[in-house]
């Protein structure tokens, strides 16, 4: 097998991983998901997809990458979800974290890692930490964020709230993944007036954020009382996909 835990690794077989294989750690987050999805749908998301791509690799006909599959790291940058609950770390923590993480890892003999994200909030930081890192060290590092990855499943998807957050695409997902944590029935959404500004701007292009706009939409950005765990599975599948070719094409790349 071609894949393996970090945690399971003794520290011989972590340096011998390191000269050839790639250190890929998943990041999420616990904030809160309405009051339908866990504190960590982000991180058992990403994890799930994740797991899905390196199995999907490992059964490829090609000799697939040899890939150490870190813990996820389970804390983000959630400020805008503490109106209900979260735990979560300054955008300078995250950022000095993820850091720490990948100088540990070129210390300990990669230099080759990839980085896979769950949660919207994460995503500039770690951008941003990636290419910061990369000027400093020997090392080749990939981020993406997992709903980015997909092979065009587009039948079972729905773009305007892909990936959005605790609506109808994270709750699909979730009754695909861990449907015994998802609490049903999921109440339809009540839209409010006016329209929440962080994922309709008024002009395309803009970012725009309006204070308490999340406490006012009670925490989702879209209805999710129509999720269902078929179409779930098969955009879980569809993002498996698309990071196992990144893994691959990655590993290409980078040898």
């Amino acid at each position: 097998m071609s894949q393996s835990r970090l945690t399971e690794l003794t520290w011989r077989e972590v340096r011998r991983a390191g000269e050839q294989g790639i250190a890929l750690l998943p990041i999420g987050s616990q904030e809160q998901h309405a009051g339908h999805l866990p504190m960590g749908t982000d991180t058992l998301l990403v994890e799930e997809v994740v797991d899905r791509a390196l199995a999907l690799l490992d059964h490829d006909a090609p000799p697939a990458p040899e890939v150490v599959r870190l813990p996820a790291l389970p804390f983000g940058h959630s400020p805008h979800h503490l109106f209900a609950a979260a735990v979560s770390l300054s955008a300078a923590t995250l950022g000095a974290v993820l850091d720490d993480v990948l100088d540990s890892l070129v210390t300990s003999g990669y230099r080759r890692v990839m980085v896979v994200n769950g949660h919207g909030g994460n995503d500039e930081i770690m951008r941003l930490a990636v290419k910061r890192f990369a000027l400093r060290a020997r090392v080749t590092v990939a981020a993406c964020s997992y709903w980015t990855l997909t092979e065009g499943e587009e039948g079972a998807g729905r773009p305007d709230v892909s990936p959005g957050h605790a609506g109808w695409f994270e709750t699909s997902l979730m009754l695909a993944a861990r449907p015994e944590l998802v609490r049903t029935p999921v109440p339809a959404r009540t839209p409010v007036e006016p329209p929440p500004l962080f994922d309709q701007p008024p002009h395309p292009g803009l970012t725009v954020e309006r204070h308490g706009e999340w406490e006012r939409v009670d925490g989702s950005t879209d209805d999710a009382s129509a999720a269902d765990a078929d179409r779930g599975g098969r955009l879980l599948d569809d993002r498996a996909r698309g990071l196992a070719r990144a893994i691959r094409a990655f590993d290409a790349a980078s040898r």
